[in-house]
């Protein structure tokens, strides 16, 4: 199974200039806990609720890039989805950004990685009973 297969697909972005407080609302609006930051047709870092949460009372005057962690890790559309969850283990990271021909193409998450692997234990039990 590759990271393709379980991403989100087109995902929200924010600029370096964009203030926490724009982040946060598209945050809540989209329901997600972390947004790609994008200057100039470039991913330059991730901003995080997490982040938020260490701004809170300056999420108008904070920029971004105040906030932000630059260059984040990143997989491609064909990293698998055990090298990716092997990433997010290893930098005790959440979510990355998905990567093709330097556009981002979307965003994969350890919420996505759990829906796999109980679609795997799933299908696994159903050949099981067969």
């Amino acid at each position: 199974m590759r990271v393709s297969d379980r991403m989100t697909r087109n995902p929200a972005t924010v600029a370096p200039s964009d203030t926490l407080a724009k982040a946060k609302a598209l945050m809540d609006a989209g329901g997600f806990r972390r947004l790609p930051v994008f200057e100039k047709d470039r991913l330059v870092g991730i901003i995080t609720e997490r982040d938020l949460r260490q701004h809170s009372g300056y999420l108008d005057t904070t920029r971004v890039s105040g906030a932000m962690t630059g260059s984040p890790i990143t997989v491609t559309p064909n990293t698998s989805i055990e090298d990716a969850a092997r990433l997010m283990l290893q930098h005790r990271i959440g979510g990355m950004p998905v990567v093709e021909n330097d556009q981002l193409v979307g965003v994969i998450t350890a919420t996505d990685l759990i829906r796999a692997l109980l679609d795997v234990i799933q299908a696994s039990r159903e050949i099981m009973n067969d």
